[in-house]
């Protein structure tokens, strides 16, 4: 490997990745995919589809999930900062309603790769990001699903960005009607 590295976290499945930067007076150069080093690393995927969001400060997007067709993904911002949270919906899974969070910026180009069956979501702390996801399956209407982002049996502990609090962030209306989780335990 040598061009990435990848940390593992307390979720099985997840991983945060560092690739390697060469820099100079210039700038610098990084690869954000490659296959072969991915592959090497336990993420053996092939991704359909890239996306890219602008958001700006204070925008909570989450939790998302896909319902028939799960999607793995592999996330990074390309400007600015956000908390990158992945929360497990594994059937079965040990640590099934555990979330883990994580910064990714511009400048420490890490990135976040979430397997499927996790709900994912994120909060802009800089003055605006673009966020951009590589996908396993395709965009399927109608198939998303969604937790309250701020449901107390997840706990998730989002920062706030600077000067603001929960009232000031940006939610959409279909983010604010998500349920919580305790609706999932069963299935």
């Amino acid at each position: 490997m040598g061009k990435i590295n990848v940390e593992t976290c307390e979720i099985e499945g997840l991983k945060v990745i560092t690739p390697t930067v060469f820099g100079d007076e210039r700038g610098y150069f990084m690869e954000t995919y490659n296959y072969n080093d991915y592959k090497a690393a336990g993420i053996d995927m092939e991704f359909v589809q890239d996306n890219q969001s602008s958001s700006k400060k204070g925008v909570l997007r989450g939790l998302h999930f896909q319902i028939n067709y799960p999607q793995d993904k592999l996330v990074r911002v390309v400007s600015g900062e956000v908390f990158d949270v992945a929360v497990d919906l594994r059937p079965g899974s040990k640590t099934f309603g555990n979330w883990y969070g994580v910064v990714l910026s511009a400048e420490n180009k890490k990135q976040f790769f979430i397997p499927k069956n996790f709900a994912h979501g994120f909060i802009v702390l800089s003055g605006s990001a673009e966020f951009a996801y590589k996908c396993t399956d395709f965009y399927h209407p109608n198939d998303e699903g969604g937790l309250k982002w701020d449901d107390p049996e997840i706990g998730v502990e989002w920062p706030m960005p600077e000067g603001m609090t929960k009232e000031d962030l940006t939610i959409s209306e279909k983010d604010q009607k998500w349920t919580g989780i305790a609706e999932y335990k069963n299935r």
